[in-house]
């Protein structure tokens, strides 16, 4: 049958480069080898600086007792007259500093601040991995005007591929319906190229990062 239109060209010259294989023109061409350098600084420097290059503000805690004093200077500084907080860990904290904290669903619209843990940092691009197996959900991530991360130091992966092998391992089979890395506030800058932060989620983002040898 005649060709009568280009797309019926197009599609036959696929189906015939699909049927006849040809071998590949570039051999040597490296398609393994990592396309960034290699990084000369440890993982925790790496990720603090690239998280607040983003905008993240960061906060290095040797300890527990560190924490819990970051958290309360945090909370004076801010105003913060309560904290949601669904987080059994993260609310015996709150609840020993004396930081009001409430975990009521219908009071999310309102609040000032939100805190919650993390699956892992990856330091390459100073994110921070979310997912809807944790405690907090999938809302806490939005809605509040400051979102508060609590992590750990031993949670940092330098790649984006070693976070989803881990989240492979953890999880098997049954992966999160929802992971997102999180880098910096949310902003944009579609309308008339004027930057605007919180249109999509929170305007400020903190990071508590703990030394896990504490």
């Amino acid at each position: 049958m005649e060709e009568t239109t280009t797309r019926e060209k197009v599609l036959k010259k696929i189906r015939n480069s699909l049927i006849s294989k040809v071998d590949n023109p570039f051999p040597s061409l490296d398609m393994e080898s990592s396309v960034y350098e290699d990084f000369s600084e440890q993982r925790d420097i790496v990720f603090a600086e690239e998280f607040t290059k983003m905008g993240g503000k960061f906060i290095y805690c040797e300890s527990h007792e560190e924490l819990k004093r970051n958290l309360q200077s945090l909370s004076r500084e801010k105003g913060f007259k309560e904290i949601f907080c669904r987080d059994p860990e993260i609310i015996e904290i709150l609840n020993s500093i004396g930081i009001p904290n409430f975990k009521e669903e219908e009071k999310l619209l309102g609040l000032d601040a939100g805190i919650t843990q993390c699956e892992l940092l990856v330091a390459r691009f100073g994110s921070i991995l979310i997912s809807s197996k944790q405690i907090s959900g999938r809302r806490l991530n939005v809605y509040p005007e400051t979102h508060i991360v609590i992590a750990r130091s031993d949670q940092i992966v330098f790649e984006l591929k070693e976070a989803i092998n881990h989240m492979k391992e953890k999880y098997g089979k049954h992966l999160p319906s929802m992971m997102t890395f999180i880098t910096g506030p949310s902003r944009t800058a579609d309308i008339e190229k004027t930057l605007v932060m919180g249109a999509h989620g929170p305007k400020e983002l903190y990071l508590l990062l703990i030394d896990s040898g504490s």
